[in-house]
């Protein structure tokens, strides 16, 4: 861990500058989720009590480096004075003479919102100067977006060179648990990769195949793999085209003492709709005119044993269509399962990704798990061995 938390700072009295992913949903100016927001909760109330004063930097949508109102960040005062229990002031930009007066009359116990860092085309561009412009307006500077880690931004990057740097509490947390899912974990160690396409996530099994002792490979990924073995997958979704691709990654997973499962039997229907018509078959035996939606009860039975001997899970993407009745039950399954070992200690649970987020909280399984990342992209860029430019410049 090359990097500093807000404990190795001395932050009283002291403008600290914070960049936060609030980039919530808003419908007629109103939070409608704010998951994000409660996630730099705990970064900002440690900074307040350590006599700190949070000036928070933060993107809001994508106005491509023009001043678009309805991509204000002034519209999310209200739903963070909430979640923060303290008043937030605003500013009507993130650099300039408004901002640094801004800065220098926060009262102590207050937190200063400045305006969306991507009203500045320069931003995205790890601009230098804007970077130096931000800078001016605090004492120490704190990331606590792991979810825009992976862009080298002027907030993000060229920042954090400039000022005395650390992590706030949900870097802190993603990393940590990144770490010990990746870094240095309990073995065996099980990843689940699931979605659509094998041709999106070729680094990850790149890199994965090297670093654990099981992969699981689910939904329309495993279709592609099953092609790979010379199976008929009649109207699944499946890449053929990289079939030949699938076979080299089963070959070099073999090399590396990686076993890869893939499904034994399959949830087969002839139309992708919520409760169609269905059967249970042996992989090798889809018809023609079946489409797999689902791993089957027997697929689901060998990863949950995977996972009974396993003491660290990575996951990252469904085994089926979750998001259609009955078609979610194999994940549903496995997550349960995944949660249940999590719950008892045996095993350190670590997902992330939009679809696994989504498929472990309707399955229920969520709250169990050790860590559930919504980083996103970043959270990817991981998994895939890259290093995260926002992360890196905090090591310095």
């Amino acid at each position: 861990m090359g990097w500093k938390t807000l404990d190795d700072m001395d932050l009283n009295g002291k403008r600290v500058l914070t960049r936060v992913d609030i980039n919530v949903p808003v419908a007629d100016g109103v939070v409608t989720d704010d998951t994000r927001i409660q996630r730099i909760v705990p970064t900002v109330r440690d900074v307040l009590a350590a006599g700190g004063k949070p000036i928070l930097l933060a993107h809001f949508g994508r106005p491509g480096g023009e001043r678009k109102m309805d991509l204000s960040l002034q519209q999310l005062v209200p739903a963070l004075e909430t979640a923060f229990g303290a008043a937030v002031r605003f500013a009507p930009d993130c650099v300039g003479a408004e901002a640094e007066q801004a800065a220098d009359a926060l009262p102590s116990g207050q937190v200063l919102l400045l305006e969306n860092t991507r009203f500045h085309a320069a931003e995205t561009k790890n601009d230098a100067e804007l970077a130096a412009g931000m800078a001016k307006l605090g004492e120490v500077y704190c990331n606590d977006a792991f979810s825009a880690a992976h862009r080298a931004h002027s907030s993000t990057e060229a920042i954090a060179r400039l000022l005395p740097s650390c992590a706030g509490r949900l870097m802190q947390a993603e990393l940590e648990a990144l770490e010990g899912a990746l870094g240095d974990p309990k073995r065996p160690v099980t990843a689940v990769v699931g979605g659509a396409k094998v041709s999106t996530k070729l680094e990850l099994l790149g890199n994965l195949i090297n670093k654990v002792d099981f992969l699981v490979i689910g939904g329309g990924m495993a279709n592609t793999f099953l092609v790979a073995k010379g199976l008929n997958v009649g109207k699944s979704l499946a890449e053929t085209a990289m079939k030949d691709t699938a076979a080299e990654i089963l070959a070099k997973a073999e090399s590396a003492g990686c076993t890869i499962v893939l499904p034994s039997d399959v949830v087969v229907a002839a139309e992708f709709a919520a409760n169609a018509a269905h059967e249970v078959l042996p992989a090798n035996q889809c018809t023609d005119d079946g489409m797999i939606l689902d791993a089957g009860p027997e697929s689901v039975a060998a990863i949950s044993d995977i996972f009974a001997k396993s003491r660290t899970l990575i996951w990252n993407g469904p085994l089926g269509a979750f998001e259609i009745v009955p078609f979610n039950a194999a994940t549903d399954a496995a997550a349960l399962k995944a949660a249940e070992l999590t719950r008892a200690g045996n095993l350190v649970s670590v997902a992330g990704g939009g679809d696994t987020v989504a498929a472990l909280n309707a399955s229920g399984a969520a709250a169990d798990f050790s860590y559930i990342s919504t980083a996103g992209g970043a959270f990817l860029e991981w998994m895939e061995g890259k290093t995260l430019p926002g992360v890196a410049a905090l090591e310095g």
